[in-house]
Parts: C-alpha cells; sequence; structure tokens
C-alpha cells in the first residue's frame, strides 16, 4: 500500500526518533550504561606534575608507607624481612607544603596553660618566664587530642620515633600526622641504645622519619638507661665516635644538624665540652639548666616530666624554648632554609 505525504513525515519522524543517544536520562532508568566517564575515586590532594613523580636518589624509602603524613597506601612494595620499604617516596613528599593555599597557623604562639603533678620551685628564673612552649610525646601518652594540646601551649612537639636498630614507637606514625595537622611544630626522636651500631641505628631512623623541611631538626636522646636490656656504658671517646656517626648520616640525609637532648648524669660523665658546634636540649626537673650545666649554651630546656595538660590523660614531658617568640619563628625559619638548600 502506498503511504500519503503526511504518513511518510510523520513515519520518518518516528524513526529519528528511535536513533537518540542511548545515554540521556531516559537510558539511565532503564539502568543502561552511560557512554560519559569519570573517576571513580577523588584524590584527597592534588596529585604532583608528571616530572616530579620521579623519586629522588638521594631521599632513603620509608620503612612505612601507608601512613606517611596522611598519604594514601602504595601499590607498590618491595619486601624485606621486618617492614615493608617502599619503591618509591611517600606521595605526601611530592605534594607541595601548601597546597590550598591558606596561609598555615602554626605561626601562632599559644601560652602555656600546663599544670604539674610535682611543681618545683625554680628560683628567679622560671618556665614560665620563656614565651615558646611545647611537650615531648612518646607511646606512654595514648591517644592525644593535639588540637587541645596546642591550644593549651605546646606550640612545639617533639615526637619517640625510633631507638636502637629495630624499635619503632607503635604511636610515631599517629602522633606525627596529628601533629602536623593540628598546625603544631613536630620533631623527631631517636632514642640511643649502646649495644647497636651508630650506623644502623641512624639508618633505621632515617627509614622511618619522612625528610620534611618544615620538621624540626631530628634529636638523638642520649643518656643512661638502667631499664634498658643494654647494660654497656662506653668509654667517653667511644661515646663521641658513636654519637658522631649517628648525627653526621641524620645530618647529611635531613639537612638539619642534629639537637642533642642529654640528662645531667650523662652530661656529666661524657659530654661536658663537647659537641660546642650543636644545639643542645637538656633536662633539668630540678634546678635552671644554668645551675646544672654551667657554661653549656642550650636550645630547649626540659624542666618536667610530670605535666599535666587538657588533650591528654596521661603525664606528659614539658619544654621551652631559650628565647622570645621572634627568636622562635628566626630559629625555625633558618633551619626550614638550611633543609631546603
Amino acid at each position: 500500500m502506498r503511504l500519503s505525504g503526511l504518513s511518510a513525515f510523520l513515519l520518518a519522524g518516528l524513526a529519528l526518533t528511535g536513533c537518540s543517544s542511548s545515554a540521556g536520562p531516559e537510558s539511565l532508568v532503564a539502568g543502561l550504561p552511560s557512554r560519559e566517564t569519570t573517576n571513580s575515586i577523588t584524590p584527597s590532594a592534588p596529585l604532583p606534575p608528571a616530572p616530579v613523580a620521579v623519586a629522588d636518589a638521594a631521599q632513603q624509602p620509608l620503612a612505612w608507607a601507608d601512613e606517611a603524613q596522611g598519604s594514601q597506601p602504595f601499590g607498590s612494595m618491595a619486601t624485606t624481612v621486618g617492614m615493608p620499604v617502599p619503591r618509591q617516596r611517600p606521595i605526601a613528599s611530592l605534594l607541595p607544603q601548601n597546597p590550598t593555599g591558606v596561609p598555615r597557623t602554626s605561626a601562632r604562639i599559644y601560652s602555656q596553660r600546663f599544670r604539674d603533678a610535682k611543681p618545683i620551685d625554680f628560683g628567679k628564673v622560671t618556665p614560665r618566664h620563656y614565651a615558646v612552649h611545647g611537650v615531648d610525646v612518646s607511646r606512654w601518652q595514648g591517644n592525644i587530642d593535639w588540637p587541645k594540646l596546642r591550644t593549651q601551649g605546646a606550640n612545639f612537639a617533639y615526637i619517640k620515633a625510633t631507638d636502637g636498630g629495630d624499635h619503632l614507637d607503635p604511636m610515631f606514625k599517629t602522633n606525627w600526622r596529628k601533629a602536623n595537622e593540628a598546625g603544631i611544630k613536630r620533631g623527631a626522636y631517636h632514642f640511643f641504645y649502646w649495644c647497636r651500631r651508630a650506623s644502623e641505628q641512624a639508618d633505621w631512623f632515617i627509614r622511618n622519619v619522612p625528610r620534611d623541611p618544615d620538621a624540626l631538626p631530628p634529636v638523638i636522646d642520649v643518656e643512661w638507661n638502667g631499664d634498658s636490656a643494654c647494660k654497656r656504658r662506653p668509654s667517653r671517646a667511644d661515646v663521641l665516635e658513636k654519637m658522631q656517626v649517628f648525627m653526621d648520616k641524620l645530618e647529611r640525609h635531613y639537612g638539619q644538624r642534629p639537637v642533642i637532648y642529654t640528662a645531667p648524669d650523662f652530661y656529666k660523665d661524657n659530654l661536658v665540652g663537647a659537641f660546642e658546634n650543636y644545639p643542645f636540649w637538656l633536662r633539668a626537673v630540678a634546678q635552671h639548666p644554668s645551675k646544672v650545666y654551667p657554661g653549656r649554651k642550650w636550645v630547649f630546656w626540659q624542666y618536667s616530666g610530670s605535666g599535666l595538660s587538657q588533650g591528654v590523660s596521661e603525664r606528659i614531658d614539658l619544654n621551652v624554648f631559650n628565647g622570645t617568640e621572634e627568636g622562635w619563628h628566626n630559629w625555625v625559619s633558618a633551619r626550614a632554609m638550611t633543609a631546603r638548600n
């Protein structure tokens, strides 16, 4: 049967309608796949440009990869005895230091509101005479509310990372990340073990502590520990040699001269007159450092091991920086600049 002109026109229109894209709303309602493509996973931070993603030969891999400064887990790992070693730098270390462009708030100095379970009368010069206070922590402080701790006066924090050549503090990764997120200037410290080679201990620290130019200088904690399984007390010459090997290796890697933390008895036995060009962090919980370590210049003073603060349920070590607020900012900036050069 022959079609009229009007009928043919109508049929042609219907045919064109049937050829419309299946990617339209009707196809989605019907459950058909859309031709549009999109990423199913949104990265938590901007990805670095392709050329930057090439691993720096000078960068030592971290022994842990899943939480390095909040980065995502690695997909490429090299299996070793003990902890896995990533084949590339942590993704977070490749990202811009401040990708959002929002000014950091770490420069603000909070007045200290700490209390002390065992308060001491330090005489004329007390910790309250210093403008910049901070803390040092380890696993023994448990889960810390870092934003709250910062508002209580923790303007900087040294975080236990490693000791010996095979122990990583189980809270280090969490504390390292959360302190940074709270805007606290952070650094890592290593408890030195006298029954292990210094170079092995340096390698272990480097494997576990990210190289961040904005971090505080690394710390070597040297003291006699009666609770340690290692009862060895090397000669002064051996102590100084081991410390030098460890500190040289860290300085080459992090670009900052390490800070030496010590206690009165160890200092008297080994460090009087030594390492004059190194920054010192001195423990003195009964008297001012000038009385306990006469003639020694210092950067940090640990004045209490029985501090109390909101944000942490356990007692905490309290410290001060030897200088003004301006002096603190200058000291931090100078070390960051050195680490980047």
